[in-house]
């Protein structure tokens, strides 16, 4: 929450204690040790702003039925200078809070003082956090569920620096294993088609059968023609993978940059099979967490996890249910799988380079990987509470409420480039962000395309571009608008302003929620909330109103929310237009 929500917090709870000590002193209440109780913003603000369970938590410690505590507080409290203006008690003992109209002013001035700083707090106190998102393999285009989790995990990413996180985002490629295999295999087929025939070489049904393999096989024979053909089966795969992957991690880099985002860090995995790779298998093997079978190096998952899970309190018969099963490390080939890359990739992030967290956005189809991976770096000696996954759940895409599949350019799986090319990318960078990550969502590709209030990012943007109408027709009209002082502001008692004001307190603890449950959509419903208390506040409080001072601190809590809405949209990479 902002410094002054808490000090306001802090400053109810003293209040409490002071008028709780003084009916002590004045033998209303026995001496006795008080004990912790809860200020808190109540969900009903219908009996006040504030309430607390101090009557409640105090009874069984003096004796004294809770209604009685409640009207001593009430009776000792001093309000004061505070920023309550008004206590109360209702039923058996709650007790209820009024904020004073300094509170509302205090708010406001403190965003304007904090400007684009404003929302931020030191909550993650500097911790390095790697955020890990996308990550796609570099065979073939990028689908929906890359869109989608692009759009989460750079936005979370966002979120956690707001949050006071010292944020990395980064890419892993995946360049070596058993796809890249695949992908030499699908480009030397379609090269060799090119000057065979079809019929001449068939492709496996289990190799990459996209257009854009077909592509990148032309491309090759454009430059070198035949001349491959009498190379060897390795040498010629080599050249094509050679050629291609770096052409499709660069279509990735363009298409990214385009969504807006950024990476820190592009991390090769082929870079993990020089030495670290071989490092954790040896670190797991004189761990006792490895054995031989079938001339295969297997990974005693169902050991490692069995313990961990008896260590939390599952019972045997729970653990059966769950078919656990041991892993290969090292194939009968030779190769490591990809698992045993996994486990490397992660120790280079929280060892070798230090990071306090690691976060991942995975599919959700990938939910039976968290444990194993975890339950890995655990025998490898890493805190696995230091690394956590963010489940995404798939996207279906409609359009007139019917689901779509193909791309009407291409007739193929709609891939992000086409999702690109057909709606703006605010709305998708924001839609995607409307729903937790654990939920499944459906985009609908009308609605992300309409311009009206209708449309969430629309509906935001132009609460913005009406604030700047508003100024701009004030100065038109020729009104006069003097900066108002803290006494000017506090003349802000609708109730429309007043809930307006209330919200706008709120964005720093909404965000910190956002950080610690990696939820970024929440502050795209707090943008939307916002968006509908300022319309909602325009329509009942007329800004140019005669009376100056009035007017002045109207205007001043136009652009405090216009203030915190670009801060909002500006995070998350969302333009700001001032006309719509």
């Amino acid at each position: 929450m902002s410094l002054l929500v808490k000090k306001t917090e802090n400053e109810l709870k003293q209040l409490i204690l002071e008028a709780l000590g003084k009916a002590i002193a004045d033998g209303e209440l026995s001496a006795e040790a008080i004990p912790d109780f809860n200020v808190e913003i109540p969900q009903d603000r219908a009996n006040g702003d504030y309430s607390s369970n101090a009557a409640f938590m105090c009874a069984r410690s003096f004796k004294c039925a809770p209604r009685k505590i409640a009207d001593l507080i009430e009776k000792y409290i001093d309000l004061g200078d505070s920023y309550f203006s008004e206590c109360s008690v209702a039923g058996a003992g709650f007790i209820n809070f009024r904020l004073a109209p300094s509170f509302y002013a205090d708010i406001l001035l403190d965003i304007e003082k904090l400007g684009a700083d404003y929302g931020r707090s030191n909550y993650g106190a500097g911790k390095r956090v790697n955020v890990e998102f996308v990550s796609a393999n570099p065979t073939g285009p990028m689908h929906m569920g890359n869109a989608r989790g692009g759009a989460l995990g750079d936005c979370l990413a966002s979120v956690l620096d707001m949050a006071g996180y010292e944020v990395e985002r980064e890419f892993y490629i995946n360049d070596a294993g058993n796809q890249i295999e695949k992908f030499g295999l699908s480009l030397d087929i379609r090269y060799r088609q090119l000057f065979e025939g079809e019929d001449a070489v068939e492709l496996p049904e289990d190799s990459y059968h996209g257009a854009d393999i077909i592509e990148r096989a032309k491309e090759f024979a454009e430059l070198y023609g035949d001349s491959y053909l009498d190379r060897s089966e390795d040498e010629r795969r080599k050249a094509l993978v050679d050629y291609a992957m770096p052409k499709n991690i660069e279509s990735m880099q363009e298409n990214l940059t385009k969504y807006r985002i950024e990476y820190d860090t592009w991390f090769s995995e082929s870079t993990l099979h020089k030495g670290a790779v071989d490092e954790v298998i040896k670190t797991l093997t004189e761990n006792g967490k490895t054995y031989e079978k079938d001339g295969a190096l297997w990974y005693k998952n169902t050991e490692v996890q069995t313990e961990i899970l008896l260590s939390q309190g599952k019972t045997q018969e729970e653990i059966d249910k769950l078919e656990l099963k041991d892993d290969v490390l090292i194939r009968q080939n030779g190769n490591p799988t990809y698992f045993a890359a996994d486990i490397a990739y992660h120790k280079n992030k929280l060892v070798t380079r230090g990071f306090d967290k690691a976060i991942d956005i995975w599919g959700a189809d990938h939910h039976g990987h968290v444990a194993r991976l975890k339950g890995a770096l655990s025998a490898i000696g890493i805190d696995p509470s230091r690394f956590d996954v963010v489940l995404m759940q798939l996207v279906r895409l409609t359009r007139n409420g019917e689901a779509v599949r193909m791309s009407k350019r291409t007739g193929k799986a709609i891939t992000l480039t086409d999702l690109l090319e057909e709606i703006p990318i605010d709305a998708v960078r924001f839609l995607f962000n409307m729903r937790e990550p654990g939920s499944q969502m459906e985009f609908d590709l009308d609605l992300a395309a309409e311009q009206s209030s209708q449309n969430p990012v629309y509906y935001c943007q132009y609460a913005n571009a009406r604030i700047c109408s508003i100024l701009k027709k004030l100065e038109a009209e020729g009104k006069s608008i003097t900066d108002a002082s803290r006494d000017d502001l506090m003349l802000l008692h609708e109730p429309e302003e007043k809930e307006l004001i209330r919200h706008l307190a709120s964005l720093t603890d909404e965000i910190i929620l956002a950080a610690k449950n990696y939820d970024p959509a929440r502050i795209t419903r707090y943008a939307v909330t916002l968006a509908t208390l300022f319309h909602k506040y325009y329509n009942a409080c007329r800004i140019g109103v005669e009376d100056a001072r009035l007017m002045a601190a109207r205007v001043y809590l136009c652009e405090c929310v216009r203030s915190v809405m670009v801060n909002i949209l500006t995070a998350f990479k969302i333009t700001t237009p001032d006309r719509m």
